[in-house]
C-alpha cells in the first residue's frame, strides 16, 4: 500500500523482518488459501521512523546500556510516555487511517489491533502474552491510542524481564503492529499439532478465545490423531464468554448454565479443525501452536507460532501409589517441590525458588515468577494458554484445569507435576 502500510498477504507482508513474525505468518497462511481473516500491517519502519521524530533514540540504546537501575528505569519510562503521548507522525498517521477506513468499508467490522514485534513468535522467545492486543475497537481516536500502545508495549516493565531473561535488547529490535477485522466467534481456541503422544489437541470455549488465552476458564479438550481425527473429548467448565453485541466492545458475559459442560465443537468440526492443524504443520514445516475462531461462515485462523514440545518423563514407582489429579498437559516436564497454595497475587512473596505454585488462574502476570518455580498447578486455563505456552518455552511443568485443586492439594506438601500426561500428586 505505503512505506509504511501493507496489505496482509502482500509479498512485503510475508517478511518477517518488515513485519515481525506474528504478521509475517498470518500473511503467509493467508496468501497459501488457509481461512486468514484480511488485514493489514503497519511496519516496524514506521515504529523506527516514530522514534527518530520523536528524538528517543538515546533512551532506547540506554535502558539496556547501563547498570544503573535507576537510570535504566527512566529511560524506558521515557519510551513508554513518549510513545504514549506525542501524536503520530503525519507520514505515518495518513496512510494507516486509510487503511483503516478502507478495512471498515470492505468488511464493516470492528478492528482488532495487535502487536508483532520482530522478536515475537519465534522458537525459544514466542513473547506469549507479554505484548498488547485490542479488540473490538470501533473509534477512531481509540484505534490511534490502541496503535501507539502497541508500541510503547516493547516497554513494558513484564516485556523488559522477559527480553533480559533471553539476551535480547529492546534497542535492537522494532514492533509492528497487524490490524484485522474482529472474528464475531461462536467458539474459539488454540491446538497444538503435535503432542508427546504422536497425537495433535484442541481446545475451545464459546465467544472470543482471550478467555482461554488469559487462563480464565476451562476449555473444553480435543484430543485427535496425528492425521486430525478425534479419539477423545474432555468437556470443560465454560462459566463466561468474551463476546460482543452490535458495534460495541467486546466483554465477560455469563454463560447460561445448559451450555456451561455442552462441548462447542461436533465431532466433524473439531476435525475439520484438526485436518486445518496438520495442514499448518505441513506448510509451516514444524510443530505449530494455532489460535482460531468460529462464525457462522467456518473457521478462521488467527495466529501461528512455533511449538515447543518434549518427550515425556519417566516417573517414578514411588509417586504412583499417591493422591492424584488430573488436568490439561502444558505438554512439558516433570517437576517436584513443596506446594504452595496462593489464592490472591499478594501472597505470592511466599513461593521460594524451588516451589510448585498452586493457584486458581494462570494468567501471564505470573510470567515473571515462572523461572523459580518447579512446576505450577491451576483450577482454570487450558494446554493453549498464553502461561501454557511460556511454560513449555522454559521446560516448565505446568497442569491446568485441575478441579478444586487449591482446596484439595495440602500448603506445604511435597508435590509432583507431571506437564506431558496431565497429572498431580503429593505427599504428606
Amino acid at each position: 500500500m505505503t512505506a509504511h502500510v501493507v496489505a496482509l498477504g502482500s509479498t512485503p507482508s510475508c517478511e518477517p523482518a518488515r513485519v515481525g513474525p506474528k504478521a509475517a505468518n498470518q500473511a503467509a497462511l493467508k496468501r497459501a488459501g488457509f481461512p486468514v481473516p484480511p488485514g493489514f500491517c503497519l511496519q516496524a519502519q514506521a515504529y523506527r521512523d516514530q522514534i527518530a521524530a520523536l528524538g528517543l533514540e538515546r533512551s532506547a540504546r540506554g535502558a539496556f546500556a547501563t547498570v544503573d537501575r535507576a537510570a535504566a528505569r527512566r529511560f524506558a519510562l521515557d519510551m513508554k510516555l513518549g510513545l504514549l503521548d506525542n501524536p503520530i507522525e503525519a507520514a505515518i498517521l495518513e496512510p494507516l487511517l486509510a487503511a483503516r477506513r478502507a478495512l471498515i468499508d470492505a468488511t464493516g467490522a470492528l478492528m482488532v489491533v495487535r502487536s508483532s514485534a520482530l522478536v515475537e513468535d519465534r522458537k525459544g522467545s514466542s513473547f506469549a502474552g507479554q505484548f498488547e492486543s485490542f479488540l473490538g475497537l470501533d473509534d477512531e481516536q481509540d484505534f490511534i491510542t490502541a496503535v501507539r500502545s502497541c508500541w510503547a508495549a516493547l516497554w513494558a516493565t513484564r516485556a523488559l524481564r522477559y527480553m533480559a531473561t533471553h539476551d535480547l535488547d529492546p534497542a535492537d529490535t522494532a514492533m509492528a503492529v497487524l490490524v484485522q477485522p474482529l472474528v464475531s466467534a461462536r467458539a474459539a481456541g488454540g491446538g497444538l499439532s503435535r503432542t508427546a503422544d504422536g497425537g495433535m489437541l484442541l481446545s475451545a470455549t464459546w465467544g472470543l478465545g482471550s478467555s482461554i488465552a488469559q487462563g480464565e476458564v476451562t476449555p473444553d479438550r480435543y484430543e485427535l490423531s496425528a492425521e486430525g481425527e478425534l479419539r477423545e473429548l474432555i468437556v470443560g467448565h465454560k462459566d463466561h464468554r468474551v463476546g460482543c453485541s452490535h458495534r460495541s466492545e467486546p466483554l465477560a458475559q455469563l454463560v447460561p448454565k445448559a451450555i456451561m459442560t455442552t462441548p462447542c465443537l461436533t465431532e466433524a468440526q473439531a476435525n475439520e479443525l484438526g485436518r486445518m492443524l496438520r495442514r499448518v504443520d505441513v506448510f509451516i514445516g514444524m510443530a505449530v501452536e494455532i489460535e482460531w475462531a468460529l462464525d457462522d461462515a467456518g473457521f478462521k485462523l488467527l495466529q501461528a507460532r512455533p511449538l515447543n514440545m518434549r518427550a515425556a518423563h519417566e516417573v517414578d514407582k514411588t509417586w504412583l501409589h499417591h493422591p492424584r489429579l488430573s488436568g490439561h498437559p502444558a505438554g512439558i516436564g516433570w517437576g517436584e517441590g513443596r506446594a504452595v497454595v496462593v489464592n490472591c497475587e499478594c501472597e505470592l512473596e511466599r513461593v521460594a525458588p524451588g516451589d510448585v505454585l498452586v493457584t486458581k488462574v494462570a494468567g501471564p502476570a505470573l510470567s515473571q515468577i515462572l523461572p523459580r518455580l518447579a512446576g505450577l498447578v491451576s483450577e482454570r486455563g487450558g494446554s493453549t494458554s498464553h502461561l501454557a505456552s511460556l511454560a513449555r518455552e522454559r521446560g516448565i511443568p505446568m497442569v491446568l484445569g485441575v478441579h478444586e485443586a487449591t482446596q484439595r492439594i495440602p500448603d506445604g506438601a511435597r508435590l509432583a507435576v507431571d506437564g506431558v500426561a496431565g497429572v498431580v500428586r503429593w505427599m504428606g
